[in-house]
């Protein structure tokens, strides 16, 4: 947790209006078009150099359904008639290349063209051709790893650089991907609709794209500023979810040179060499420090009360308290306490994802414990969600050095908000930690963006 970071949010206390708002749910109903999904047929649909694979099959089906998404889309938000690609697609085995299934000058055209095997373990649209040219074996290994419909998140994507190159890219990298990211969101609510023909979508592989998101973001510490940069797990997540949540227009408005991107380099090898995490001991300190030092700035402003704060306390087997026998984590009333489960949810969460997953679960009873002192509820859905997105509007602070008055160490390190997002996919949707959760994980990062970005009136704090 080092700070180099940039971007403002509002303070603690800014802009918190708490009446009428809360967290956004994930609209549409994950159901296949009419009739269910067909295959496009091979000759209907050309694709220069696809095999009998499946997963060729599977990319054409959902380029089909690109196409006929922009074909309406396109006019209705960009105000021009919708071109398909001049170049067309291409399909490339990078594990048994077949030289002889492409032109004479190999995949693209005379201004730019590319060998066959240069596409290996690769995806991309190429603006001078207008054409999109993909590793199967790629697509087979990312579908076999994290579920069947990243595939076609994947082709989305590149179709949304496709698109850019119809209304003009950005300057910066960063922005052209993370955009492309929330133009496949977009796509991929149509599907969840029910509006595509060829391919359809089940609510739980929402988690399993979001997850295989971080395949796809930056290494860590990576200069956001860089011409190739795509963003760190969390800016091509919550691109993809505001997207998904909102439609075409905030990717189309929402992309400016102005946009927050939590993806930041690294301050030094100190900070590199550590992937800046802090020790855990000193984890928990600072955690224990900023959490009553948050709330007790806050709660009194929202709610016109004073703030007692609940004890942390780690436990082995079972903390004592009634209804948390069988936790890893929770809250308890009777003792004003947040109780974590050291052995089998503190301790791998640090080791296998970082500092800020354990900040992340501490937070999570602590918000329960704020919404039981506001008099609202602590063990339904509600109060779920609420308390993931008071946990990214707590987390928030941490982005904007809200604590470093009172501890210099409580500044966040590039990858931080990715660890967030990261236990919330991992943990956050078991029973031990959510019971009777009414939630996908894919909606749990939604409303934990939705308090980082929005703060805590977006967080169902309304009593």
């Amino acid at each position: 947790m080092r700070s180099v970071l940039r971007g403002a949010l509002p303070a603690a206390v800014v802009g918190l209006l708490l009446v009428g708002c809360s967290t956004e749910t994930v609209r549409g109903q994950a159901s296949p078009g009419p009739g269910g999904p067909v295959d496009v047929a091979a000759d209907a649909f050309p694709i220069t150099g696809a095999g009998d694979e499946p997963i060729d099959q599977f990319a054409r089906n959902a380029l089909a359904d690109i196409e006929t998404f922009w074909t309406s889309a396109y006019p209705e938000f960009f105000g021009e008639e919708y071109a398909p690609l001049a170049g067309g697609y291409f399909s490339v085995d990078a594990e048994a290349i077949d030289e002889d299934a492409y032109p004479a000058d190999g995949i693209g055209c005379p201004g730019s063209p590319t060998s066959p095997d240069s596409v290996a373990g690769n995806a991309f649209y190429d603006p001078t051709c207008d054409l999109i040219a993909y590793d199967r074996a790629l697509l087979e290994e990312l579908a076999v790893d994290y579920g069947r419909f990243l595939v076609p998140v994947v082709m989305a994507h590149e179709f949304g650089h496709a698109m850019q190159g119809r209304f003009g890219f950005a300057e910066r990298g960063i922005q052209d991907e993370t955009q492309a990211d929330c133009l496949a969101g977009a796509w991929t609510a149509w599907v969840a609709a029910g509006e595509a023909e060829h391919v359809s979508i089940r609510t739980p592989e929402l988690d399993d794209v979001v997850r295989g998101f971080l395949l796809l973001r930056d290494d860590v510490g990576s200069d956001p500023e860089d011409t190739q940069a795509h963003g760190s797990y969390f800016d091509r997540v919550s691109a993809f979810y505001e997207g998904f949540d909102g439609g075409l227009a905030p990717c189309r408005d929402d992309f400016g040179p102005d946009r927050l991107f939590t993806a930041a380099a690294f301050a030094d090898d100190v900070d590199y060499l550590n992937q800046g995490n802090a020790p855990f001991e000193d984890l928990v300190t600072i955690v224990d420090v900023t959490l009553p030092d948050f709330w007790g700035e806050v709660f009194p402003a929202a709610f016109g009360a004073e703030f007692d704060p609940p004890t942390i306390q780690g436990f082995e087997g079972s903390p004592d308290c009634e209804g948390l026998s069988d936790r890893d984590l929770g809250y308890c009333p009777e003792d004003n306490t947040v109780y974590v489960d050291e052995t089998d949810l503190a301790t791998p969460a640090y080791d296998d994802i970082g500092d800020f997953a354990l900040a992340t679960a501490i937070s999570l009873p602590y918000s329960l414990a704020v919404r039981d002192q506001a008099g609202l509820s602590t063990d339904d859905g509600a109060a779920t969600r609420s308390a993931v997105c008071l946990t990214g509007w707590y987390q928030a602070q941490w982005f904007n050095d809200a604590f470093t008055d009172v501890l210099p160490d409580a500044a966040i390190s590039p990858g931080d908000i990715d660890e967030s997002v990261q236990f919330l996919l991992t943990y956050g949707v078991e029973d031990r930690v959510f019971p009777n959760l009414d939630a996908s994980g894919f909606e749990l990062v939604g409303a934990f963006r939705t308090g980082f970005l929005e703060g805590g009136a977006a967080c169902e704090l309304q009593r």
